[in-house]
């Protein structure tokens, strides 16, 4: 189980990424990335299986991040939003296997290491 200070922490980066942040040269903003993924929140820091809600809205901004600038946008945002807190291991994780365990292909890795400009459409 997550502590509260990383959950405090993830909630206050995702708050400052709602609201102002726009991700450069992408038709989809930040904020529409965060309020698609914001109810996956406690399967990031707590696992267990995602809710239904968090995976509507992954599915969500997977068919919206259609061009090469969305789906870099997007990642950037992601990645953001991960080094903006203090991660672990486990919440890592399943940030990363958030996509699979809700049935969606992304075409990257959920990741703080990620290089977003070698995404492809």
């Amino acid at each position: 189980m997550a502590s509260g200070s990383v959950k405090l922490s993830l909630a206050a980066a995702l708050l400052c990424i709602v609201i102002g942040a726009k991700v450069a040269e992408a038709a989809m903003s930040c904020n529409q990335v965060v309020s698609d993924l914001a109810p996956c929140v406690s399967f990031v820091t707590s696992g267990g299986t995602p809710s239904m809600i968090c995976c509507n809205g992954v599915r969500t901004l997977n068919s919206q991040a259609q061009t090469t600038a969305d789906r870099q946008g997007a990642c950037q945002c992601l990645k953001s939003v991960i080094v903006r807190v203090s991660y672990n291991p486990s919440n890592v994780a399943n940030a990363a296997a958030l996509p699979a365990r809700c049935g969606v292909n992304f075409p990257y890795k959920i990741s703080p290491s990620i290089d977003c400009k070698s995404i492809r459409k």
